[in-house]
């Protein structure tokens, strides 16, 4: 019962419409290289969805021989551009009137795949049967339509962050965002089609229908076309919008005279739906009847789906169906009555995709011989069209009637590596990485969307420099261009379209489109001549510490972490600098940095914790390469070692501005370890690893890691988790609350965002917390004002 009524009753709605013509590079991406196939058919609208392979550019590092005649010249390794194949899944929703048109489409350009069955759900799927087959040659194989529904919510809720969410109509921010448990089971589903299905939901594969109702959303259409004569449910919703409930239904207050106190009953609540028109002598208004109709079957299935939660003691309780498609006078109804029938105590919940949840299942049903859920997958907010707002006061047919194709769009890349959670999250289901959500915060939001779109033109130039030996770079270096900023635009008028908006989201949305346009690494020369430079300082930095006493050294070593951390070419500060100085080096930086006492410092409570015994095992999340890596980390991971503490350290599985990656610091900790017998004896000790992060971010979700690191962290025993840099320690995690000691050091490059924190460019975060229980400071003082 995914959607209201198998057949629309407006008989021109499903006339096949073959005036349009899609336009390739937006949809059906990747056509050419699908592999299997899966589609969705309702009353009204078709889910598509089909596995591809992408090619796309990777850049890769591989070290030099410097004991042979290989190196020509001084470099540490040598960058290469290689292709690679990975898989997405591409899922594609439009209105059952085009599905001839992207029928046609489909089969001109579908020329790689060697399958013959196309999986099938939906209440329209028999009816277009015989078109499909007859079309793409492939024979349709049904799936149970509530089989597919729970696969593909599943599915979402395991591999989408911000994928479900509250509908606060009267707010500054419409959609509240929840952090997906780890566990997401149990949940209960109220999907609402024609009528309402209750499913419990326990596990991947038990899943139960514990109730029902036949009054739904096909009741609402039904009734509201005969009260209003009105025969299409977008343009029932839209007069539902503009009606008073109250001009036909009887309130309390029209009952008493006020409220009923006594039963705890306020004078606005609804006595009775449509009371007042078996009394009035005076018509009412469509938009009235509209609304009294609307809000009689949002209460009852509010009702009934709290006291089916109560029953089964289930608190997550999802929405989805036709009825909802993220229509907001839905949504809003919705809320109010669980927020009635539960006092607050349960909370409404929607999906983002939640119009995919069948063509996912369906998929998944059949690609189960590749089984897809052994990999994780990310939503790739390139190819993404997002959560749109749906305006009442548009149906989906006027877009069409506007010229543009109406179509909506899901992509999603496999992943190389398996993700979890960091197992030192003191409670994972209450982590939220970021520190600000844009979403909610205008100022934050009007700062950054203007900050990121100021900082294009320094992009593009680094990405065709990145590739000087393609002289087609500066075309796709456009493309990227107009393609971030429509992206910047979408979320200046949408900025809830991929979950929260955050900083994290900026930078990774703007990693994925310099991706989409193969510039898979367009700091890595950069990154490659700093690390040349840096390698030449290594011994003579070791050595000036080791002059230190004990004490001098701890705070050198401190100091020049965060010096460091300067060195940030996603930081326009600093990359102005060091375009207009090459000279700028170490030594400048320190001096950059304001004395103590610091914007955050608990130095000297780290400094009493170093006087007693070693950590066991200290998780080091890194971030720059050149002066950052090699003269700020690694000595100061060469003191921990030196303490008896072994360190792991996790670096991005893939680039992100000029952050190190694995592969990369693999190279630099082997040039290390041939200067330094330190870091050489703990390497062949195993007490010095080097792991991936799982991440291709500036920012860190430590609710989303490599499942190596994760099993590492655990087996190695960490009590210490130190995060370093502006994206990974402020703008995500600043609040994280971890289970081990934790140290958060950064230097703030932004002016706008250190005023907002109470300090100035340059200014430090330098923040040891230790949980509760546990010896050490009140972390509370440390927020910054």
């Amino acid at each position: 019962m995914a959607e209201c009524g198998g057949v629309d009753s407006n008989p021109s709605s499903h006339t096949m419409d073959k005036s349009i013509t899609l336009p390739p590079d937006e949809i059906f991406r990747n056509l050419e290289n699908a592999k299997r196939f899966a589609i969705d058919i309702g009353g009204s609208l078709t889910k598509l969805a089909y596995y591809s392979t992408v090619q796309h550019k990777v850049a890769k590092v591989r070290s030099f021989d410097h004991t042979a005649k290989e190196a020509a010249s001084d470099k540490l390794y040598e960058i290469s551009v290689q292709e690679e194949v990975t898989a997405r899944l591409h899922f594609i929703k439009f209105e059952n009137a085009y599905i001839e048109t992207c029928l046609d489409f489909i089969k001109d350009h579908l020329v790689n795949t060697d399958t013959k069955v196309i999986k099938a759900t939906g209440g329209g799927a028999h009816k277009f049967k015989e078109l499909i087959e007859r079309k793409l040659g492939l024979k349709v194989d049904k799936e149970d339509e509530m089989t597919c529904l729970i696969k593909g919510c599943n599915f979402v809720l395991k591999n989408i962050p911000h994928e479900a969410f509250v509908y606060a109509k009267h707010a500054d921010s419409e959609f509240r965002f929840q952090t997906t448990n780890p566990d997401i089971f149990p949940y209960l589903l109220v999907n609402i089609g024609s009528g309402v299905s209750i499913v419990k939901v326990e596990s991947e594969d038990k899943f139960e229908r514990i109730g029902g109702s036949s009054i739904g959303g096909g009741t609402f259409w039904g009734l509201g076309a005969l009260l209003t004569k009105t025969k299409r449910f977008d343009e029932l919703l839209q007069l539902a919008s503009k009606g008073q409930h109250t001009s036909v239904d009887m309130l309390v207050k029209d009952i008493y005279g006020g409220s009923y106190g006594y039963l705890g009953l306020t004078g606005d609540l609804i006595a009775s739906s449509f009371g007042k028109s078996a009394t009035a002598d005076k018509e009412f208004s469509k938009e009235d009847m509209a609304k009294s109709l609307l809000h009689m079957i949002s209460n009852d299935i509010g009702q009934l789906a709290c006291l089916y939660a109560k029953l089964h003691n289930l608190s997550r309780v999802y929405f989805g169906g036709f009825f909802i498609r993220g229509h907001p006078v839905t949504m809003h109804t919705i809320t109010y009555s669980i927020n009635f029938f539960t006092k607050g105590e349960v909370q409404a919940l929607f999906l983002r995709h939640e119009g995919y949840l069948g063509a996912i299942g369906a998929f998944l049903k059949g690609a189960e011989e590749d089984n897809p859920n052994q990999y994780s997958w990310g939503e790739n907010y390139a190819g993404s069209s997002g959560l749109m707002s749906v305006s009442p006061d548009m149906n989906p047919m006027q877009r069409a009637r506007s010229g543009t194709f109406p179509f909506d769009m899901l992509e999603m890349d496999r992943l190389e590596r398996q993700l979890m959670n960091l197992p030192l999250l003191q409670d994972p289901s209450s982590y939220i990485p970021d520190t600000v959500d844009l979403t909610e915060d205008a100022l934050a939001r009007e700062y950054w969307l203007d900050c990121f779109e100021e900082a294009l033109d320094g992009v593009v130039k680094r990405a065709v420099a990145s590739q000087p030996d393609m002289p087609e770079a500066a075309l796709r270096a456009e493309k990227f261009r107009q393609k971030y900023r429509h992206k910047l635009q979408t979320l200046r008028n949408q900025p809830f379209a991929y979950g929260s908006l955050t900083v994290r989201s900026l930078l990774d949305t703007r990693e994925h489109c310099l991706n989409e346009f193969n510039f898979p690494d367009p700091y890595s020369k950069i990154k490659q001549r700093e690390n040349d430079v840096a390698l030449k300082y290594y011994q003579k930095a070791v050595k000036s510490l080791e002059e230190l006493s004990w004490e001098e050294r701890q705070f050198a070593l401190v100091r020049g972490v965060l010096a460091g951390n300067v060195f940030d070419w996603g930081a326009k500060a600093v990359s102005d600098v060091l375009e207009s100085d090459p000279e700028f080096g170490f030594e400048q930086a320190k001096r950059q940095l304001e004395e103590r006492p610091w914007l955050v410092d608990s130095y000297d409570q780290w400094l009493e914790r170093l006087k007693g015994p070693p950590h066991k095992c200290a998780l080091f999340f890194v971030d720059n390469s050149g002066v950052d890596i090699i003269l700020g980390v690694m000595p100061f991971v060469r003191e921990l070692l030196s303490r008896g503490t072994e360190v792991v350290l996790a670096s991005n599985s893939g680039p992100a501005l000029n952050d190190v990656t694995n592969g990369e610091l693999q190279i630099l900790t082997e040039r290390i370890a041939a200067m330094d017998p330190v870091i050489q004896a703990s390497l062949s000790e195993d007490r010095l690893t080097l792991v991936q992060s799982g991440s291709s971010s500036p920012c860190l979700d430590l609710s989303r890691l490599d499942k190596v690191l994760a099993m590492v962290a655990r087996e190695r025993q960490t009590d210490l988790v130190i995060i370093e840099g502006m994206g990974r320690a402020i703008h995500t995690n600043y609040y994280a609350m971890l289970s081990c000691e934790s140290l958060k050091m950064a230097v703030i490059k932004n002016s706008w965002l250190a005023d907002r924190l109470g300090g100035k460019l340059f200014s430090v975060v330098f923040k040891y917390e230790v949980p509760a229980g546990k010896p050490g400071q009140d972390s509370a003082a440390l927020t910054p004002s």
